[in-house]
C-alpha cells in the first residue's frame, strides 16, 4: 500500500509530517511494547528471591532477552502476527513468540513457563498502552514547545504595537498585539506544564486485581509491592485497586490536557485568521504557490484553516476516548481495547495541527501602518479613559454625556478633541486628555508581556 492507496489521510497524504507518531503507535509497536513487558517481568521473577523456580538472570541473559524486544523489526513482527492468525489473539500471540525464543537459550529455557506468570493480557495492554502515549507526547511536546517559541518571539517584538481590540466584533478599548500573543503563549505553556507533570498509572495485578493466581502459587511474595516496583521501574505510576483494567482515569486526564491545548491552538487560529483578514497580518507569498483555482490574486490562510480543521478532529477523538475508556462493566468488557487502538490517531491529528500552525505563524508579517490606519479611524474607542477621567473629577454623568458623543457612531480626532476643549475642567486634566491617542491607551500591555515572557 503506498501513500496514494492509504485509508486514513494520516498514513497518506500527511504521512511525512506525522511519520514520528507510525513508529510509536503502529500495530509494530504495539507488539514491541506488549514484548518489553513481557521481558521485563520475567526478568523481574527472576530477581525475586522467593521465586526458586526462576533463577536469577546473569547480565548476559538480561541482555539476551532484552534483545528480544529491542531488535524487533517488522519481519518479526510478521511472525507474532501468523501466530495470530492463528489463534486468534493478540496478547498470546506475543507470548507464544517469546517463549519460542526463550527456547532456543539453553539456560533459561527450563523458565519458559514463567512467560506471562499469572498475567491477564490487560496487565500487558494497559501498560503498554501507557508507555505508547508517553512516548507520544514526549514528540507532541517537542512540537509544542516549537509553537510556543514562535509565539514568544512574536509576542515580545510587538508588545508595543498597538491594535484595535475587538469585543463582540465592535471596536472596543486598544490592546497591543504582543499581548494578545502572549495570552495564548501562556494558556499553551500552563497546560503544557499539567501535561507534563501527569504520570499515567499501570496495574499488574491479574484475572480481576486480586493477584489471585500470584497469591495462590507464591504466597509468600508481597505481590503489591512487586507491582508497584515493577510498575514504577517502566516509569509509571502504580495502580492497587482496579478489576482486570486499569481504570484509565489518567488516561483520560491526559487526553483532556491535550483537549485543551487543542482548544486554545484553535483559538489562536481563529484570532490570526481575523487578524489576516483585517490587514494586521500580511501572509509571506511563497514562489510558485496558488491561492485559488480560478482568482489569481488569492493568498488565503490555509495553515490556520488545516490545522482549525486536524485539531477538531483530533479533540472529537480524544473526548470520546476519555469518556469510553472510564467506563467498563463490571469487572471489564472489550469495548476499550477497540477505541484504545486510536490514540495514536488522535495525537496524530493533534500533532498535525500543532505543525500547521507553526507553519502558518512562519508565513505573515506585521503591517504596522494597517495597525495604525484602523486605530485611527476609531477615535470614538477614547470614551472610555475620557469618562473615566472625568469621574474621578467629579464631573457629573460623563458616562452618559460621552455615551451620547459616542455610541454606536464612528468619530475622528477632532470631534474627541472639540468635546475636550469644550470641558469646564482643570487646565492639567484637559491636557492629560488632549495628550490621548488611540495608540497610546494601551495600558499595562506592554509591561505584561515583558514581565510573563521574558
Amino acid at each position: 500500500m503506498s501513500q496514494l492507496t492509504a485509508l486514513s489521510p494520516l498514513d497518506g497524504r500527511y504521512l511525512d509530517k506525522v511519520k514520528e507518531l507510525s513508529k510509536i503507535f503502529s500495530e509494530n509497536s504495539l507488539m514491541k511494547y506488549r514484548l518489553q513487558i513481557e521481558v521485563e517481568y520475567l526478568i523481574a521473577l527472576s530477581q525475586e528471591p522467593k521465586i526458586k523456580e526462576v533463577r536469577e538472570f546473569s547480565s548476559e541473559e538480561k541482555a539476551d532477552l532484552r534483545r528480544f524486544y529491542e531488535k524487533f523489526d517488522e519481519a518479526e513482527a510478521l511472525k507474532v502476527k501468523k501466530i495470530e492468525n492463528t489463534i486468534n489473539h493478540d496478547v498470546k500471540a506475543v507470548e507464544y513468540y517469546l517463549k519460542d525464543k526463550v527456547r532456543k537459550i539453553k539456560k533459561i529455557e527450563p523458565c519458559v513457563e514463567f512467560v506471562h506468570f499469572a498475567l491477564t493480557s490487560e496487565d500487558v495492554n494497559n501498560l503498554s498502552y501507557s508507555l505508547m502515549l508517553s512516548a507520544g507526547l514526549t514528540v507532541f511536546k517537542k512540537n509544542i514547545t516549537v509553537l510556543l517559541a514562535a509565539l514568544k518571539i512574536l509576542a515580545l517584538k510587538n508588545r508595543r504595537l498597538a491594535i484595535l481590540s475587538l469585543t463582540h466584533g465592535q471596536p472596543a478599548s486598544p490592546t497591543t498585539l504582543g499581548k494578545e500573543l502572549a495570552v495564548f503563549y501562556l494558556r499553551v505553556k500552563e497546560q503544557l506544564e499539567s501535561v507534563s507533570r501527569l504520570k499515567l498509572k499501570g496495574k499488574f495485578s491479574g484475572a480481576v486485581g486480586n493477584w489471585s493466581a500470584q497469591q495462590l502459587a507464591y504466597g509468600n511474595v508481597d505481590w503489591p509491592k512487586f507491582s508497584q516496583r515493577f510498575i514504577a521501574s517502566l516509569g509509571l505510576e502504580f495502580n492497587p485497586l482496579t478489576t482486570q483494567i486499569e481504570s484509565h482515569d489518567t488516561l483520560a486526564e491526559a487526553y483532556h490536557q491535550l483537549v485543551r491545548i487543542g482548544n486554545i491552538v484553535m483559538n489562536l487560529n481563529q484570532d490570526i485568521w481575523f487578524y489576516i483578514s483585517r490587514g494586521l497580518f500580511k501572509q509571506k507569498r511563497v514562489l510558485g504557490e496558488v491561492g485559488s483555482s480560478t482568482m489569481p490574486h488569492k493568498v488565503n490562510p490555509i495553515d490556520f484553516e488545516n490545522s482549525e480543521g486536524n485539531l477538531g478532529l483530533a479533540m472529537a477523538l480524544f473526548n470520546h476516548l476519555a469518556g469510553k475508556l472510564t467506563i467498563s462493566r463490571l469487572q471489564r468488557d472489550l469495548s476499550d481495547s477497540t477505541v484504545l487502538r486510536n490514540q495514536g490517531v488522535a495525537l496524530g491529528y493533534l500533532l498535525l495541527g500543532v505543525k500547521s500552525t507553526i507553519r502558518g505563524l512562519s508565513r505573515i508579517e506585521v503591517d504596522q501602518s494597517k495597525a495604525a490606519d484602523e486605530l485611527n479611524n476609531h477615535w470614538e474607542i477614547l470614551a472610555e479613559p475620557v469618562q473615566i477621567i472625568l469621574r474621578k473629577e467629579g464631573f457629573s454623568q460623563p458616562y452618559e454625556v460621552l455615551k451620547k458623543l459616542t455610541r454606536g457612531q464612528k468619530v475622528d480626532r477632532s470631534v474627541i478633541h472639540q468635546f475636550i476643549r469644550g470641558l469646564k475642567i482643570k487646565k492639567s486634566v484637559k491636557g492629560q486628555l488632549l495628550k490621548l491617542t488611540p495608540s497610546n491607551y494601551v495600558g499595562l500591555a506592554p509591561k505584561l508581556v515583558e514581565q510573563y515572557l521574558k
